[in-house]
């Protein structure tokens, strides 16, 4: 196998729907199914689940640490779980059902323990993911292994554009962070800053990009983390740069906004949490049907040239 091979054992509920949704992961190599620290030896499913072993139903993870690292994996598995949930995912209830990350290198702890408490700053209640050394593990049954390959209507907690989610994952969000305000304040224009603090719109057909097409990126002004590809972006009429999809369904969030007296979905980034635009479902068909309506003030494009030396060359394969 090329490149460097690592081991993580994540728990989240029933492991069909987490077994499926880690092994669409680009980097994740090989997935196993099995039973972990729990009190008895070669514990059965009946056993797990009917007999109070302890074990948590946990997915084996192997990836490769050159394409993926640890801290994305486990953003991506947070995607997939209620982690501040005790002992329960969707609709399973139990110990078995909990969730926990179990390390089998010393050095992954202080890697995955930062990691919760980034994820702790989202959240009012304390989260409920156990971080301990895997103590024990045993294989599940064969039946269980890649359950949802050989069932696919079979039950799946973990919904299917979750896992479409974890597929098209390609931008680790630790890699980009935003300026404190005073910082931000200071680096941008004074349209800029309005746009992305404030909800601002700029003006139709007076902005940077609305009919830019130049091959390369169109990162997040705020953090600089990559939001859109040229390929993907179209001549809508409407004024201001429109795209069919953005580079990661991950790299964007959508809330609803009732402003002006309308209903609409605004869309933010993931790492800045800067105001973007709006996305509409008045796009090309043929491209999936969604308008991203985005304010050129809100991104800056990095050509495909300088792609590289801005420490975007992890892209240029998908720069079409």
């Amino acid at each position: 196998m090329k490149g460097t091979c690592r081991q993580i054992y994540l728990a989240g509920g029933c492991f069909w729907g987490l077994e499926k949704y880690m092994q669409e992961i680009n980097g994740a190599t090989e997935t196993e199914v099995g039973y972990a620290n729990g009190k008895t030896e070669n514990p059965t499913y009946e056993d797990v689940c009917r007999r109070n072993t302890g074990h948590a139903e946990t997915v084996r993870v192997d990836y490769n640490a050159d394409k993926i690292s640890l801290p994305f994996l486990l953003n991506l598995y947070y995607e997939a779980i209620n982690p501040i949930s005790l002992n329960r995912q969707g609709n399973d209830v139990g110990s078995q059902y909990r969730t926990g990350i179990y390390f089998v290198r010393q050095e992954d702890e202080d890697v995955i323990r930062t990691s919760i408490a980034r994820l702790q700053t989202r959240y009012d209640r304390p989260i409920a993911i156990e971080v301990k050394p895997l103590e024990s593990y045993y294989k599940a049954e064969e039946y269980h292994q890649h359950y949802l390959d050989k069932n696919p209507g079979g039950y799946c907690h973990i919904g299917w554009d979750k896992i479409q989610q974890a597929k098209q994952a390609l931008v680790d969000p630790a890699q980009y962070a935003v300026p404190a305000q005073a910082e931000l304040k200071q680096q941008l224009t004074e349209l800029q800053y309005e746009v992305t603090q404030h909800s601002a719109t700029e003006p139709p057909f007076r902005n940077e990009y609305w009919n830019h097409d130049e091959k390369g990126i169109y990162v997040d002004i705020t953090s600089g983390e990559p939001l859109f590809f040229s390929g993907d972006k179209f001549e809508s009429g409407c004024g201001w740069p429109s795209f069919s999809a953005p580079i990661d369904p991950n790299v964007v969030r959508e809330t609803t906004d009732t402003s002006h007296g309308m209903l609409r979905s605004e869309v933010r980034s993931r790492v800045g949490d800067a105001h973007l635009g709006h996305v509409f479902d008045d796009g090309p068909r043929e491209r999936g049907g969604l308008r991203y309506c985005i304010n050129s003030a809100a991104i800056r494009f990095v050509p495909k040239s300088k792609m590289q030396e801005e420490g975007y060359g992890y892209l240029l394969p998908y720069v079409q």
